[in-house]
């Protein structure tokens, strides 16, 4: 599978380049674009972790609180061999138009550790997760900056940090993190969000394009969490899924998958209190095997990366035939690529749009944090359904308004949220203007 920063492409930069692009749909004042550019705080740490065999090593891990204008900051902590400080930038950023595309009132965060989790025990795990949070602990609160899973974290990950900040603090305070098990206040519909979210955005599409779903055809990069979910709940729809991947490669067959199988074959390995899925998809099924290069070059209608980041270049937009793109992961389509994808009439859903079905529901978590109204998971999903159809249908109209691009769009649209909040507190126009 490509890599986040496994290119020439500095993340940062990239997202940067679209802030510039879309700020031409906003109303954005130009003081309020500026302090957009730079984050709020960066906190780099170390962290030491006693090992298995008695030895020491020492991960290096980031918090960025990238703008916390409209509420506390909100962004997931992920795992991986590549996270690096220009990453967790992005993603932050990314995170500071997510909360204002669905309307939640948060800012953007992220965090990371440079680390391969799958190359140690759960006990180590363990003590590298309680250890990220009591160097990051007074960077985070409630009411400051809430964490939540992403790459290769979950709510076992959550449920150590919240337990460990709380034996810091030396009080529960549940709202300082988000995707936690449901015992420890955890909020239903937690665990399917974002792919749920993906997946009301896609109803949306059909309903606009009266589709019969039986004869759609859709390829998922990735297949976690969030890509199994909106798999599952397409293929139940009647939508044939002809291809998956993990990190190890993909499977392909024109005649669909099972998906309640192939998730069950996938996660067979997997004991209850196990942390993290084992095995790879190819390994299952009798089917063709594939990279994840070729399976985002399939001929399908409809591809979602849900992956990692900068999986379509420059060098492979051209070849993309789905004329409909769901940005499941963050950052899938790097900024040079776009513009390719235009011209060739692809529809992108960028990912502030598609994926934020996950922090929309971890916001409905801190919610009922604070206030010990728990919810019913029909509610949650009512919720969430409501607010990714109102977002998605608004970006679409702007989109149409201005004869752009969605990602454009839905930029703009967070740009002017963001822009207002900001301008609350007073710009230079606000200041130069003649009181009389």
């Amino acid at each position: 599978m490509s890599n986040p920063t496994g290119n020439a492409t500095d993340v940062f930069a990239d997202a940067l380049r679209r802030l510039d692009t879309a700020a031409e749909y906003s109303s954005i004042d130009p003081e309020a674009l500026a302090r957009l550019r730079v984050p709020r705080a960066i906190l780099e740490v170390g962290i030491p972790v006693r090992m298995d065999d008695g030895s020491q090593q020492v991960f290096t891990g980031y918090r960025v609180r990238y703008d916390d204008t409209r509420g506390p900051a909100k962004g997931g902590i992920r795992y991986h061999p590549l996270v690096s400080a220009s990453e967790v930038k992005a993603l932050a950023m990314w995170m500071t138009l997510k909360t204002a595309v669905v309307g939640v009132p948060f800012g953007g965060g992220k965090g990371g550790v440079i680390v391969d989790p799958k190359s140690l025990s759960r006990l180590e795990l363990e003590r590298l997760s309680r250890g990220y949070m009591r160097q990051i602990a007074r960077f985070v609160g409630p009411n400051l900056d809430v964490p939540a899973p992403d790459v290769y974290t979950n709510a076992m990950v959550m449920g150590w940090m919240f337990d460990e900040y709380s034996r810091m603090t030396g009080s529960r305070e549940p709202a300082v993190i988000t995707g936690k098990p449901i015992p420890l206040g955890g909020s239903l519909g937690r665990e399917d969000a974002t792919g749920r979210g993906a997946y009301y955005v896609i109803k949306e599409i059909e309903r606009q394009r009266k589709w019969d779903p039986s004869k759609i055809t859709v390829a998922v990069q990735g297949f976690g969490n969030a890509g199994q979910f909106v798999a599952d709940f397409l293929f139940q729809d009647g939508y044939k899924i002809v291809a998956v991947s993990d990190s190890q490669g993909g499977i392909y067959r024109p005649q669909g998958f099972d998906i309640p199988s192939l998730r069950q074959v996938k996660n067979q390995s997997r004991q209850l209190e196990a942390v993290y899925f084992e095995g790879s998809v190819r390994e299952f099924v009798d089917s063709e095997h594939i990279t994840n290069e070729q399976l985002l070059e399939l001929d399908v209608d409809i591809l979602i990366p849900a992956a990692l980041e900068s999986q379509i270049t420059l060098e492979n937009a051209a070849r993309i035939k789905a004329p409909i793109l769901i940005e499941v992961a963050n950052g899938p389509v790097e900024s040079a690529a776009d513009e390719v994808l235009r011209q060739n009439g692809i529809l992108v859903v960028p990912d502030i749009l598609a994926n934020a079905g996950g922090v929309t529901v971890s916001y409905f978590e801190w919610v009922q944090n604070r206030t010990g109204d728990y919810w019913t998971e029909r509610a949650v999903h009512d919720r969430l359904h409501e607010i990714m159809s109102r977002e998605y249908q608004l970006i679409h109209a702007r989109m149409e308004q201005h004869d752009t691009d969605m990602r454009t769009a839905a930029y703009g649209v967070a740009l002017d949220r963001i822009g207002e909040a900001i301008a609350a507190t007073g710009t230079q126009r606000y200041f130069n203007e003649d009181d009389g």
